[in-house]
């Protein structure tokens, strides 16, 4: 062993907060719980995510600090690209990890195109602005986004809103069973027959 002093060796009692890192998010039901939280925009990325609650456990095990997953699609570009695109932000987020390890919220950054070649600063100024705003608590005056989970109650696929009341309903199986309008008597009507080509 060295001869340092007791103080200098290094411990490893540290608060959690300290020793906590920025763990990935791997698994798909917790990408889609970020994305039922808030959001922020920028031209390089757009970011996801979602405040924990206290005690909440993953595969049994307790969980603390933030987890971070990427989402980075094909229409980004080619796969060199959106390899580049990923390193890039994870390398910005191993620089900001100190400020944000012990957030307790999962966040999805979804990069865009501009990310390839914006500057590195502008990249991490984005993920200072974009983790605080997604990773606060909703208030009370605020409502959260239908679930995407699939449990029962929760909205299913893209752009399905409430089921239509049985009055519209009707109304509409009266349209459809209503007799089709005779054929307008001015010459330069449309009637919808044919044009004579």
């Amino acid at each position: 062993m060295t001869d340092l002093p007791a103080t200098d060796l290094p411990t490893t009692d540290l608060p959690t907060t300290d020793r906590a890192a920025i763990a990935r998010l791997r698994r798909r039901p917790d990408f889609l719980a970020a994305a039922d939280g808030r959001r922020f925009h920028t031209e390089r990325l757009t970011a996801q995510g979602r405040v924990r609650e206290a005690g909440e456990t993953r595969d049994g095990e307790s969980i603390a600090g933030l987890h971070l997953g990427f989402t980075i699609t094909k229409r980004v570009g080619h796969a060199t690209e959106r390899n580049r695109i990923r390193r890039r932000l994870r390398a910005a987020v191993a620089e900001l990890g100190p400020e944000f390890a012990a957030v307790a919220a999962d966040v999805v950054l979804i990069a865009r195109r501009p990310a390839i070649d914006a500057a590195f600063d502008i990249l991490k100024d984005d993920l200072r602005r974009a983790i605080p705003a997604v990773a606060k608590p909703r208030g009370p005056s605020e409502r959260a986004r239908p679930s995407r989970s699939g449990k029962p109650g929760s909205a299913k696929g893209r752009g399905k809103g409430p089921a239509p009341s049985r009055e519209a309903t009707l109304q509409r199986s009266d349209r459809a069973t209503a007799p089709a309008r005779a054929p307008s008597a001015t010459s330069n009507a449309c009637d919808g027959g044919p044009d004579g080509q």
